[in-house]
């Protein structure tokens, strides 16, 4: 095999992709994802003994994030991009080392793969990748368990990366990370010493969706109760998709008065929910839908398009000279706009000309979409909610959050919308709502059957709400509630997603289309046994085992 990555929900045959990602991803640049993680635990070494005595680094800190961030599935397809992190990384791990030395000398760090930090060359990178991959761990059991944690903390890194372009960190995030993978280089963990690793990295996805919440909603106000039009206007249109909501209004400020129309496309849709972004009359709407739509709906855009973060799909010659990148996100022969120096502003005005110069968008559908649903929203309508379900109206809440996806198994999340009883109510985030956020549910006493509360991080309002009502309702047990977990899941920001409900108690959540390939069978067996996870059956009997 020229590679190996079972990161994604996608992965093929559920077991591996082995010569190329079926995200895209080539098998050069899928080695060298494997050679920057590795670089980042080579980090990690030196910036948690530090940590431990008192020096926190920035930068290191900074770099693990947006490394970790690129290497997410389709984020960064980009192989120069990625030999050139690796570099740096290695320049920053020298640094670290010699900072120890100097404050610390009796402190011993093991050289695990002293060649590696000096080779000076791509092609000296690229002999090494191979070998420091996700199948340099032998036993599948271990294996598993590394890579659920590894994967865990890309998704963490995703959401600590959006909450710093906003001015918002944690220490403790940081160097629960940088301590975390600095036991992962030691290859005498037992699966013992592993699952409270597991559980801890889901405590600090909590921490980390807990920072991006606030870093958003201090910045702009909390997501309220909003219908966002799906239709098209006049003008010529820009396109931002991803999920980073401080570029967003960097290019909101330089298109006013352009007569230019910014439009949301899949998981930047909750960005409408925002007040702050209320007031940009030409924050035009939603265009399409989920991510991997992409390859129809930018050409029918007509317009440039945006990418702030992962969720790319390789684009097509007929629209990739309309494509922009930034931030995590890159792709060979795609624009990429950079920060100006060491800000976290970007100059959009060669995208604002180009979108100029295009015509208006091909209309896809007309109408509109209600979110904006909430932690703060929904507690504002508790005491409907609660008089709902005391009276019966509201028999029960089905959490279905997650990622949308390719495989045409998803169409399973559609036919089980549909299927639920009309006295349920669906909470969602993520781009999974894209499956029947625009199927006409209808309400109960007012109150829609769909409750939107934004991005995939946005499933941190969903534990919130379900941690509130435990208190209304004055309940010991979080399991208690008339509340069932049905969830998509693609990739790692799902993975942290799952980690963080498990580390709150929560148990017997379905998970699917397929259970991850990365889970070894024994590992899926404490899954199943510890906290009752599950995969789709048909529609019809998972209704009976969650309703039955």
């Amino acid at each position: 095999m020229s590679m190996f990555c079972y990161q994604c929900q996608e992965t093929a045959r559920n077991t591996g992709c082995t010569k190329v990602g079926v995200c895209g991803k080539k098998s050069d640049v899928a080695n060298i994802q494997d050679l920057l993680v590795f670089v980042v635990k080579g980090i990690s070494l030196y910036s948690s003994e530090l940590a431990n005595i008192g020096i926190y680094d920035e930068k290191a800190s900074d770099f693990i994030h947006f490394a970790l961030f690129s290497t997410i599935t389709n984020a960064n397809f980009d192989k120069e991009a990625f030999d050139q992190m690796i570099k740096e990384g290695l320049e920053i791990r020298e640094s670290l080392k010699k900072k120890l030395g100097e404050v610390s000398p009796e402190t011993k760090i093991p050289e695990r793969d002293a060649a590696l930090w000096y080779a000076d060359s791509t092609e000296a990178f690229d002999a090494k990748a191979p070998q420091v991959g996700v199948l340099s761990t032998e036993n599948e059991d271990i294996r598993s368990l590394k890579e659920m944690i590894v994967y865990g903390l890309k998704g963490v890194s995703a959401y600590t990366h959006h909450a710093g372009n906003l001015g918002f960190k944690n220490q403790e995030i940081d160097v629960f990370m940088q301590e975390t993978f600095a036991k992962l280089t030691d290859d005498s963990l037992t699966a013992d010493d592993l699952v409270p690793m597991v559980l801890a990295t889901g405590e600090c996805g909590v921490k980390a969706m807990t920072l991006l919440d606030e870093a958003n909603t201090g910045t702009y106000g909390h997501p309220e109760i909003t219908k966002v039009n799906i239709g098209v206007g006049k003008n010529p249109g820009i396109l931002i998709s991803g999920h980073d909501l401080n570029d967003l209004e960097q290019l909101l400020e330089q298109t006013k008065d352009q007569g230019v129309d910014v439009y949301s496309h899949s998981e930047m849709l909750p960005a409408h929910y925002y007040p702050a972004f209320k007031k940009y009359d030409h924050f035009f709407g939603n265009y399409g839908g989920s991510w991997w739509r992409q390859d129809k709906e930018f050409d029918s855009f007509n317009g440039p398009v945006y990418m702030t973060s992962n969720c790319l799909v390789p684009p097509k010659e007929s629209y990739k000279d309309r494509v922009y990148t930034s931030n995590a996100t890159g792709y060979p022969g795609l624009t990429y706009i950079s920060n100006i120096g060491d800000t976290k502003k970007k100059d959009f005005t060669p995208m604002i000309e180009h979108a100029k110069k295009c015509q208006s968008p091909i209309e896809l559908e007309t109408g509109e979409i209600v979110g904006g649903f909430a932690h703060n929203q929904v507690m504002a309508l508790a005491d409907k909610v609660v008089d709902a379900v005391k009276q019966g109206h509201i028999k029960q809440f089905f959490v279905m959050a997650g990622c949308d996806g390719r495989m045409k198994g998803r169409e399973y999340y559609t036919d089980f919308a549909k299927a639920l009883p009309e006295d349920t109510v669906i909470l969602t985030a993520g781009c999974a709502k894209y499956r029947y956020n625009k199927l006409d549910l209808g309400d109960i006493g007012g109150i829609p059957r769909v409750l939107d509360a934004g991005q995939c991080n946005d499933s941190f309002s969903l534990a919130v709400i379900a941690m509130k009502l435990q208190e209304v309702f004055k309940l010991d047990d979080i399991n208690d509630l008339p509340i069932s977990y049905n969830i998509a899941w693609y990739e790692q920001k799902a993975v942290i997603v799952l980690l963080a409900l498990l580390h709150l108690g929560i148990k017997n959540i379905h998970l699917g289309p397929t259970l991850p390939g990365f889970l070894s069978p024994n590992v899926a067996n404490v899954l199943v046994e510890k906290f009752g996870i599950a995969g789709n059956k048909t529609v019809e009997e998972d209704i009976e085992i969650f309703l039955g």
